[in-house]
């Protein structure tokens, strides 16, 4: 067994944290007259416009549904909500938030040939709100074996590809911006996954294939964009479709690098995404990961520690999740809370959604969506005001459904620093931590890990993103923060990771 504590991917966390000795040395301002555009375009190919099924009033015909499902899923996941004015070019916010709102992300389809979509590549364009057809060919088979033939694609005819365009991100946040692509990704998971379920589709999470073999099926440049996801998507309204179950695994392990040069700052990340590729697949490595079960288990379970039940009713997301559609739309930042306390119910209610989708069925929801491993994830909350809840740090126990206090304090003064100074650190009502051992989690799937615990902690982030907005709470993820400092806060071993921090809290300012 390699020395795990000097993988890439350790190696990567370690080189990319922000600590107050060293921050402002590292921050060298932005070229603004280099910034990217958060939009790709094509010179050629054939216009799908989805704009006109974003209306319900459409005739009742099986043409017009299917393309009404397909525009409200895409509008859903990665549509444009809003545009802003400014100085300069406008500013349009999308269905699915990003840090600094640089949107790395690309989302594509890719078409088996069915009666509405021409086989070959599609690519989303948020600004027409349509797909573009810009090339057409028969891939269908070349995208199985690169995904080496994982059954989601066997019965499938559409499948989402989600891309990261580096740039977008590390023009501001540099070599840490891996961690944030991979952060917005999974905020875009999160939405496709319950567009999905507004649009009778079941997406099977692919997080495991050879990279260069799907990076050219669509001609990228790997140095520039590169494929995060693959996303079949059974059509549970075909008449061929059987009963839909989750397929395993949605995550295969790269190799674990130990051996690597002294790379200089500004090309670590595009290192570290190709260190992490999967070039090919060992057999009994397979075998280990498909027989693996991903319990959650649940910690810090001492006797003596104050345990508070979050069991609760569901949310109501009403007829059809009509709400939900709304609730996605709606969806901002907060960008400054009152400092009010939030209530254990709502807290409850946050934890609930997110953690417990299998109580969620009867409204239309998936039982059991699709993550990498929820197993390597774990959860912290920091509660400063939360009525009917003791001041301190909580850890939560998902299998046990309750919050177990781990330390006695409350903590705004320390949280608004290692929150980089950010008002939301200080006056959240509560502090929700996910964290990962890094370690741990290498010796299981490799180096590649990094990308499957940071979507897995983004899709977790979007539950309680639209969670909070459904109740009228301010909710905004914080991807910058001083990583040793949280752990010192939180009272947690010094191998746990620290991948993401969603703040909660009453909003200042009311939408």
């Amino acid at each position: 067994m390699p020395d795990l504590s000097n993988s890439i991917a350790t190696h990567y966390h370690q080189r990319t944290k922000y600590d107050p000795k060293t921050i402002a040395s590292k921050n060298k301002g932005l070229d603004w007259s280099k910034q990217p555009i958060p939009f790709k375009a094509y010179k050629i190919g054939k216009s799908y416009d989805l704009t006109p099924y974003l209306s319900a009033k459409l005739p009742d015909v099986p043409h017009a549904i299917q393309w009404r499902r397909l525009s409200r899923l895409f509008g859903c996941s990665y549509g444009l909500t809003a545009k802003i004015p400014t100085m300069g070019s406008p500013v349009y916010l999308r269905a699915a938030p990003s840090a600094g709102g640089l949107y790395p992300a690309e989302v594509y389809l890719v078409s088996r040939g069915t009666p509405l979509l021409p086989a070959g590549l599609y690519n989303y364009q948020p600004q027409s709100h349509s797909l573009l057809h810009f090339w057409d060919s028969e891939v269908w088979e070349n995208l199985q074996s690169a995904c080496l033939w994982h059954q989601g694609l066997e019965n499938s005819q559409l499948a989402i590809v989600t891309t990261a365009i580096f740039y977008r991100s590390s023009w501001r946040y540099e070599d840490r911006a891996y961690r944030r692509i991979c952060l917005d990704t999974g905020h875009l998971l999160g939405n496709i996954e319950l567009a999905c379920a507004m649009t009778d589709y079941r997406p099977h999470l692919i997080g495991g294939f050879v990279d260069h073999l799907v990076n050219e099926l669509f001609y990228f440049n790997p140095e520039e964009e590169g494929v995060i996801t693959v996303i079949p998507l059974t059509d549970l309204l075909s008449e061929n479709s059987e009963t839909v179950k989750a397929f395993k695994p949605t995550a295969l392990p790269s190799k674990i690098k130990t051996d690597y040069p002294d790379v200089s700052d500004g090309d670590l990340l595009h290192y570290f995404h190709q260190a992490t590729e999967i070039q090919e697949l060992e057999e009994n490595k397979l075998k280990e990961i498909e027989n693996q079960i991903n319990n959650l288990e649940d910690k810090y379970n001492f006797p003596f520690c104050l345990k508070v039940s979050t069991a609760t009713s569901t949310m109501d997301w009403g007829n059809n999740l009509d709400s939900l559609e709304k609730t996605i739309l709606k969806r901002r930042s907060t960008r400054a809370y009152t400092g009010e306390n939030l209530t254990l119910e709502e807290l409850k209610a946050l934890l609930h959604f997110t953690y417990q989708p299998q109580d969620y069925v009867t409204q239309g929801f998936d039982k059991s969506p699709d993550y990498f491993d929820l197993g390597l994830i774990e959860t912290f909350v920091a509660v400063s005001g939360v009525d009917g809840l003791e001041s301190g740090c909580y850890y939560y126990a998902p299998k046990a459904e309750e919050l177990r206090q781990i330390r006695f304090k409350n903590f705004r003064r320390e949280l608004h620093y290692l929150c980089l100074g950010q008002d939301l650190g200080r006056d959240a009502g509560a502090i929700i931590f996910h964290t990962a051992d890094l370690q741990k989690a290498v010796e299981k799937y490799g180096d590649r890990v990094y990308r499957y615990l940071h979507l897995d902690a983004g899709h977790l982030g979007q539950r309680l993103n639209l969670a909070a907005i459904h109740l009228k709470l301010g909710v905004s993820g914080i991807g910058g923060f001083f990583d040793d400092q949280v752990n010192e806060v939180l009272g947690i071993p010094e191998d746990e990771a620290v991948i993401y921090i969603t703040t909660l809290g009453r909003p200042k300012y009311q939408s």
